[in-house]
């Protein structure tokens, strides 16, 4: 099964070391040749330097593909590995740049029977892995709350994309929707708010909600770009709070107690590497596709995002 890398920054790099660390033969396609120079420095793996679209018309596409390009060209990049003929697909979070391109994509994966999973490694995590086993042991989460606050002061002036910025609850902030609804299941009966803007955010700056989902679990979250704050994901059981905050790292306040405990998850792989990317990687090249985010689902999840932020959702 041959792999293409797409892609040379910084996600790339992630990838590679995991991938050499795997012992997974691949070939890495880049553009640039200061991003491409960089990447060789860092992995020591050449990058074919001619892009994607050269690359298909020269040599035979890839069974499998991962692609690590810009939020902009992720759709764009994964159509074209699926038209050249590439069924097995693990592209970077969000999918796409809006729910225009992420429907786009899926049609397409669709009609050619293409396999097409987004990339979501916080679903991978140490923390993750061990909340689901009390989860199970407490017979299921009850309620749920998280917040997805990020920091203004600091997207602003940043170099990302404008285009990229104007969608960043899709392109960012998705890692802690999508992780939550993952473990508690999606929104059925919820409502949701948001007010103001910011210079580079103009759909919203606020954000709050509540609901019940399909699993039955109550949730709610409050979000505000204009004040302090950080993500955070708080789920209850019986038994438990499990408290993510920093996200990497699991705390639980037991019943009966108001100590917070931190849990030694015991994962030297999201020390060693990227948090949850080498299980991600793994269980992409083995097809253990079970905590993946489809794309069937993303299709679905963009629609809660895009109503949560103000996004247009036709």
């Amino acid at each position: 099964m041959t792999l293409w890398l797409i892609g040379a920054g910084t996600m790339a790099i992630e990838y590679a070391r995991v991938l050499k660390a795997l012992g997974q033969t691949f070939s890495v396609i880049g553009r640039g040749d200061s991003s491409a120079h960089f990447f060789e420095k860092q992995t020591g793996h050449a990058v074919k330097r001619y892009g994607l679209t050269n690359a298909l018309v020269n040599l035979k596409a890839p069974d499998m593909a991962i692609v690590a390009v810009g939020i902009e060209q992720l759709s764009r990049t994964t159509i074209s590995l699926i038209e050249a003929g590439t069924k097995r697909i693990l592209v970077e979070k969000p999918g796409g740049l809006d729910i225009s391109e992420i429907y786009s994509l899926y049609r397409v994966a669709a009609n050619s029977n293409a396999h097409v999973l987004i990339g979501y490694n916080r679903r991978f995590y140490g923390s993750v892995s061990q909340a689901r086993k009390y989860i199970e042991e407490d017979g299921g989460v009850l309620s749920a709350n998280f917040e997805f606050t990020e920091w203004s002061h600091l997207i602003e002036p940043s170099l990302v994309a404008t285009e990229i910025k104007k969608r960043w609850v899709l392109g960012n902030s998705s890692h802690v929707t999508d992780l939550v609804f993952h473990l508690i299941g999606m929104p059925t009966d919820w409502k949701a708010w948001h007010a103001g803007s910011t210079p580079w955010h103009a759909a919203s700056a606020r954000f709050a909600g509540a609901g019940v989902t399909e699993k039955g679990v109550m949730f709610s979250y409050l979000s505000d770009w204009q004040a302090p704050g950080r993500w955070g994901v708080e789920l209850l059981t019986r038994k438990r709070r499990l408290i993510f905050r920093p996200m990497e790292e699991l705390q639980v306040i037991h019943l009966g107690r108001v100590s917070v405990e931190a849990v030694d998850t015991l994962n030297t792989l999201d020390k060693e590497f990227k948090p949850g990317l080498f299980q991600q990687t793994s269980a992409f090249l083995t097809s253990d596709d079970a905590l993946f985010c489809t794309l069937l689902e993303q299709v679905r999840n963009v629609k809660v995002y895009s109503l949560m932020a103000g996004y247009p959702v036709d």
